[in-house]
């Protein structure tokens, strides 16, 4: 089974690589391009790695992946992530790759660039363990209309917040781009009605990071009283009564 989903996913990303290659890495420049997006995805204990969506290898996993897996970063690869995959999942996993090949392949180069991947499994850890895994991918490099070449991947443990349930996949638009929410694996679906605004979805994830509401309206030069009234619009939108159970909701729902 394993060896048969392997072999299905790299079909899958070389059909979204439309068969062409990316450039050599370069992980010093990657990291600092994209080291924003980092601290934006970081909501829990979390590991990163550069994707070759050409040749279906993963270049570079980073170190904190043993705190979350177990493994070493030399061990992660697509085979282990596979091998280590619940097999309740795996289906999900390559139906979804099969829609993100479906809609990327709808996109112009720059359009792929302006958006993220996120769905979750449950993957194994060395102890036995199973812990759900937030799988966030954004586009690092294009080629052709419709190709995509190389991907920045962000694993984050949500375990904490969602324990059971089967896995859902959205495209997140990140620059104010229509979200496709909880999509469908037999049809990519019509954009949903945004339930959080651009700037509330930025405010959620400083939230995740543990800012306080000072320390928020200094990144983003607002007042504190501005972002406590996005607070509790949020609050009262998703009809959720603690930022606790707003996070919860908001990885669930894949509004981030």
């Amino acid at each position: 089974m394993t060896l048969l989903a392997i072999q299905a996913a790299k079909e899958i990303w070389q059909k979204v690589a439309h068969y062409q290659e990316a450039s050599p890495l370069d992980v010093a420049l990657e990291l600092q391009i994209h080291r924003k997006l980092l601290n934006v995805f970081q909501v829990g204990p979390y590991y990163y790695y550069f994707f070759n969506v050409s040749t279906g290898e993963i270049e570079h996993t980073s170190d904190s992946v043993q705190k979350v897996l177990g493994c070493t970063p030399e061990e992660f690869s697509v085979p282990y992530a596979f091998a280590h995959m619940h097999p309740d999942d795996l289906p999900y996993f390559i139906n979804f790759e099969r829609k993100v090949s479906t809609f990327f392949g709808k996109l112009t180069p720059s359009q792929a660039l302006q958006y993220k991947v996120s769905y979750d499994f449950r993957i194994r850890r060395t102890d036995g363990g199973y812990v759900r895994i937030l799988h966030q991918v954004v586009t690092l490099e294009v080629g052709a209309p419709g190709s995509v070449l190389r991907t920045l991947g962000i694993h984050t443990d949500i375990s904490m917040f969602k324990s059971e349930g089967i896995p859902t996949l959205s495209f997140i638009g990140m620059e104010g781009q229509p979200s496709y929410l909880n999509v469908a694996t037999d049809s990519v679906g019509l954009p949903s009605k945004p339930v959080l605004t651009l700037r509330e979805k930025q405010i959620l994830s400083a939230i995740m990071l543990g800012k306080a509401s000072k320390q928020i309206a200094d990144l983003f030069s607002i007042t504190k009283e501005t972002v406590d009234r996005h607070r509790k619009n949020m609050l009262e939108k998703t009809n959720t009564h603690s930022t606790a159970e707003l996070v919860a909701k908001a990885l669930q729902a894949g509004w981030v």
